[in-house]
Protein backbone atom coordinates (compact mmCIF):
# COMPACT_ATOMS: atom_id res chain seq x y z
CA UNK A 1 0.00 0.00 0.00
CA UNK A 2 2.86 2.38 0.82
CA UNK A 3 4.51 1.65 -2.54
CA UNK A 4 1.26 2.44 -4.35
CA UNK A 5 0.87 5.67 -2.38
CA UNK A 6 4.48 6.62 -3.16
CA UNK A 7 3.95 5.86 -6.87
CA UNK A 8 0.75 7.92 -6.83
CA UNK A 9 2.55 10.86 -5.18
CA UNK A 10 5.39 10.66 -7.72
CA UNK A 11 2.94 10.63 -10.64
CA UNK A 12 1.04 13.55 -9.14
CA UNK A 13 4.29 15.49 -8.62
CA UNK A 14 5.34 14.88 -12.25
CA UNK A 15 1.91 15.87 -13.50
CA UNK A 16 1.93 19.12 -11.50
CA UNK A 17 5.46 19.89 -12.67
CA UNK A 18 4.40 19.45 -16.32
CA UNK A 19 1.37 21.69 -15.78
CA UNK A 20 3.55 24.39 -14.18
CA UNK A 21 6.06 24.19 -17.06
CA UNK A 22 3.22 24.53 -19.58
CA UNK A 23 1.91 27.58 -17.73
CA UNK A 24 5.36 29.20 -17.74
CA UNK A 25 5.68 28.52 -21.46
CA UNK A 26 2.24 30.04 -22.09
CA UNK A 27 3.24 33.14 -20.11
CA UNK A 28 6.42 33.54 -22.15
CA UNK A 29 4.52 33.47 -25.45
CA UNK A 30 1.03 34.77 -24.68
CA UNK A 31 0.15 35.72 -28.28
CA UNK A 32 -1.02 33.18 -30.76
CA UNK A 33 0.35 33.22 -34.29
CA UNK A 34 -2.96 34.70 -35.51
CA UNK A 35 -2.85 37.49 -32.92
CA UNK A 36 0.74 38.31 -33.87
CA UNK A 37 -0.14 38.28 -37.57
CA UNK A 38 -3.17 40.53 -36.97
CA UNK A 39 -1.06 42.96 -34.95
CA UNK A 40 1.65 43.13 -37.61
CA UNK A 41 -0.89 43.67 -40.39
CA UNK A 42 -2.73 46.41 -38.47
CA UNK A 43 0.57 48.20 -37.82
CA UNK A 44 1.53 47.90 -41.50
CA UNK A 45 -1.83 49.31 -42.59
CA UNK A 46 -1.70 52.14 -40.05
CA UNK A 47 1.78 53.10 -41.26
CA UNK A 48 0.52 53.22 -44.86
CA UNK A 49 -2.54 55.19 -43.75
CA UNK A 50 -0.78 57.77 -41.55
CA UNK A 51 2.96 57.91 -42.23
CA UNK A 52 4.00 56.87 -45.73
CA UNK A 53 4.28 60.35 -47.23
CA UNK A 54 6.94 59.00 -49.57
CA UNK A 55 4.14 57.25 -51.49
CA UNK A 56 1.80 59.08 -53.81
CA UNK A 57 -1.69 59.42 -52.29
CA UNK A 58 -3.15 57.28 -55.09
CA UNK A 59 -0.63 54.51 -54.29
CA UNK A 60 -1.51 54.67 -50.59
CA UNK A 61 -5.22 54.40 -51.40
CA UNK A 62 -4.54 51.44 -53.71
CA UNK A 63 -2.57 49.60 -50.99
CA UNK A 64 -5.24 50.33 -48.38
CA UNK A 65 -8.01 49.15 -50.71
CA UNK A 66 -6.28 45.98 -51.89
CA UNK A 67 -4.25 44.89 -48.87
CA UNK A 68 -5.73 46.42 -45.75
CA UNK A 69 -9.51 46.83 -45.72
CA UNK A 70 -12.18 44.19 -46.35
CA UNK A 71 -14.67 44.90 -49.09
CA UNK A 72 -17.46 44.81 -46.48
CA UNK A 73 -15.51 46.98 -43.99
CA UNK A 74 -17.59 48.53 -41.17
CA UNK A 75 -16.66 52.02 -39.89
CA UNK A 76 -18.11 53.21 -36.57
CA UNK A 77 -17.15 56.89 -36.80
CA UNK A 78 -20.27 59.02 -37.24
CA UNK A 79 -18.19 61.40 -39.40
CA UNK A 80 -17.29 58.90 -42.13
CA UNK A 81 -19.65 57.48 -44.69
CA UNK A 82 -20.13 53.76 -44.26
CA UNK A 83 -17.89 51.20 -45.84
CA UNK A 84 -14.42 51.01 -47.27
CA UNK A 85 -15.09 53.52 -50.07
CA UNK A 86 -16.31 56.14 -47.59
CA UNK A 87 -13.13 55.80 -45.55
CA UNK A 88 -10.85 55.90 -48.59
CA UNK A 89 -12.59 59.04 -49.89
CA UNK A 90 -11.91 60.80 -46.56
CA UNK A 91 -8.27 59.67 -46.63
CA UNK A 92 -7.77 60.87 -50.20
CA UNK A 93 -8.88 64.38 -49.14
CA UNK A 94 -6.83 64.19 -45.96
CA UNK A 95 -3.61 63.42 -47.89
CA UNK A 96 -4.16 66.54 -50.02
CA UNK A 97 -4.90 68.74 -47.01
CA UNK A 98 -2.08 67.35 -44.80
CA UNK A 99 0.82 66.22 -47.03
CA UNK A 100 3.14 65.97 -43.99
CA UNK A 101 0.78 63.83 -41.91
CA UNK A 102 2.61 61.49 -39.55
CA UNK A 103 2.00 59.19 -36.64
CA UNK A 104 3.97 57.16 -34.17
CA UNK A 105 2.71 54.06 -32.41
CA UNK A 106 3.18 54.30 -28.66
CA UNK A 107 1.52 51.03 -27.63
CA UNK A 108 -0.05 48.09 -29.39
CA UNK A 109 -1.84 44.93 -28.37
CA UNK A 110 -3.94 42.17 -29.82
CA UNK A 111 -6.44 39.70 -28.43
CA UNK A 112 -8.04 37.19 -30.77
CA UNK A 113 -9.23 39.10 -33.82
CA UNK A 114 -9.00 42.53 -32.13
CA UNK A 115 -6.02 44.90 -32.34
CA UNK A 116 -5.49 48.14 -30.38
CA UNK A 117 -3.06 50.89 -31.37
CA UNK A 118 -2.28 53.92 -29.17
CA UNK A 119 -1.01 56.67 -31.49
CA UNK A 120 0.46 60.14 -31.59
CA UNK A 121 -0.83 61.72 -34.81
CA UNK A 122 0.46 65.01 -36.22
CA UNK A 123 -0.82 66.92 -39.26
CA UNK A 124 2.50 68.79 -39.59
CA UNK A 125 5.96 68.15 -38.10
CA UNK A 126 5.66 71.15 -35.75
CA UNK A 127 2.15 70.35 -34.52
CA UNK A 128 1.55 69.15 -30.97
CA UNK A 129 -0.85 66.63 -32.42
CA UNK A 130 -3.47 64.31 -31.07
CA UNK A 131 -3.52 61.17 -29.01
CA UNK A 132 -5.63 58.44 -30.56
CA UNK A 133 -6.65 54.88 -29.89
CA UNK A 134 -7.68 52.77 -32.86
CA UNK A 135 -9.37 49.41 -32.43
CA UNK A 136 -9.58 47.04 -35.37
CA UNK A 137 -11.41 43.78 -35.84
CA UNK A 138 -9.37 41.72 -38.26
CA UNK A 139 -10.73 39.11 -40.66
CA UNK A 140 -8.65 37.06 -43.08
CA UNK A 141 -5.66 39.39 -42.68
CA UNK A 142 -7.60 42.60 -43.32
CA UNK A 143 -9.38 45.24 -41.25
CA UNK A 144 -13.05 44.30 -41.12
CA UNK A 145 -14.25 46.83 -38.55
CA UNK A 146 -12.91 49.99 -36.89
CA UNK A 147 -13.58 52.06 -33.78
CA UNK A 148 -11.48 55.09 -32.94
CA UNK A 149 -11.22 57.83 -30.35
CA UNK A 150 -8.94 60.84 -30.29
CA UNK A 151 -8.07 63.76 -28.09
CA UNK A 152 -6.13 66.94 -28.82
CA UNK A 153 -2.90 67.26 -26.84
CA UNK A 154 -3.18 70.46 -24.77
CA UNK A 155 -0.45 73.11 -24.63
CA UNK A 156 -0.42 72.76 -20.84
CA UNK A 157 -1.43 69.80 -18.73
CA UNK A 158 -2.93 69.89 -15.25
CA UNK A 159 -0.58 67.06 -14.25
CA UNK A 160 2.98 65.92 -14.97
CA UNK A 161 1.90 62.82 -16.87
CA UNK A 162 2.10 62.74 -20.61
CA UNK A 163 -0.63 61.39 -22.84
CA UNK A 164 1.81 58.71 -23.91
Amino acid sequence: MRAQFKTYNNCLAWFLMIVVLMLFQACENPQTALEQSNLEKAIYCMEILESRNDLEPSERIKILRNECYCEDFVEHSPYIEGGRDGLLKILENRYKKYPELSMSIKRSASDGNLVWLHLHVKHTPDAIGRAAVQIFRMKDGKVAEHWGVGQAIPEKSKNNNTMF
